[in-house]
């Protein structure tokens, strides 16, 4: 068992090291949670003593000093608006033998996307993508605009498909719409936080998290659903009313709709209050609340704007 966390600790670590995505959206493309703001980062109050206070950056103090720690490697696109995609290119070692990193764009769709999807290849026949250069960036594209243009399934079933470890964002450059997702098992580093201008953060390196957002980041909400549900569903219904259960999930994050899990998409997300290691608050982290649940999720027909459906 012991062995088992410390490979998994170990391949993750190795993911973080070598995986490294960036993207920076302005608040009026993304509305992250308040809660993921934390008031530290702004406030004129005095530090902690023995501790130096880290001040929230610009976007372009952020993507400057993503570039600037990967000169040979990394590029960026970016967008008029205040959006911008920054990644590692192809001459980068890859994140691990496992995952892979791919930076993919068709019909003005961006999308980065770090992991492995395991069913890649019925997905392919599923989105008639056969015959055609297919990976799993180009595969979430196609999934995306199928769900914009003609979504015959709401998008909690579409990326509950996605069978794997991923971490994927994806810009609409037609509509200015924003997607993140990230897989429940948590094989793949991902972390969200808030810039001095309110712009939205999405990276894979905490350490330029930190940098950027000061203490206003948290990780991509994710992981410990093997060890949390099988308590959540002993639980009779009494106790479901009356205490507060909470579990990670998969989730994903869209500009219109905001937060929600894809694995359990009825039941609403609740800010959990997050210390960091020098003992101050820091942007909440976010888990499944088990006893609350959406009274009914919009279904998307074949006639209708995927985006509308998430307002």
């Amino acid at each position: 068992m012991h062995a088992c966390r410390r490979r998994r600790r170990d391949r993750v670590a190795a993911a973080q090291k070598a995986s490294r995505m960036l993207a920076v959206f302005h608040e009026t493309f993304a509305h992250p949670p308040q809660e993921l703001s934390c008031p530290e980062s702004i406030t004129s109050f005095p530090p902690k003593p023995g501790y130096r206070r880290r001040h929230p950056k610009s976007p372009d103090e952020i993507l400057r000093d993503f570039l600037s720690s990967h000169p040979a490697y990394s590029f960026c696109a970016t967008f008029s608006g205040g959006a911008a995609l920054a990644c590692l290119g192809p001459q980068a070692p890859p994140p691990s033998l496992r995952h892979q990193r791919f930076f993919c764009t068709f019909d003005e769709v961006y999308c980065m996307f770090v992991g492995s999807i395991s069913n890649l290849s019925s997905l392919v026949r599923e989105y008639g993508l056969c015959g055609k250069t297919s990976n799993e960036a180009l595969l979430v594209i196609e999934a995306y605009r199928t769900l914009r243009d003609r979504g015959p399934y709401p998008a909690d079933k579409v990326v509950k498909d996605l069978a794997g470890s991923f971490a994927f964002v994806v810009y609409d450059n037609k509509t200015g719409a924003v997607f993140a997702a990230l897989s429940a098992d948590g094989g793949v580093p991902l972390h969200w936080g808030i810039a001095a201008d309110g712009s939205v953060v999405i990276c894979d390196d905490v350490e330029i998290m930190k940098g950027s957002c000061a203490k206003s980041y948290a990780p991509f909400p994710t992981g410990m659903r093997n060890l949390l549900w099988p308590r959540v569903r002993q639980v009779t219904a009494t106790q479901m009313t009356t205490t507060k259960w909470c579990f990670g999930s998969g989730c994903m994050f869209h500009s219109e709709g905001g937060l929600r899990s894809f694995e359990h998409p009825m039941n609403r997300m609740k800010a959990m209050p997050r210390v960091d290691s020098e003992g101050a608050m820091c942007g909440a982290s976010f888990m499944v609340d088990a006893s609350s649940e959406i009274a009914a999720i919009p279904r998307v027909g074949s006639a209708a704007n995927w985006a509308s459906s998430w307002a």
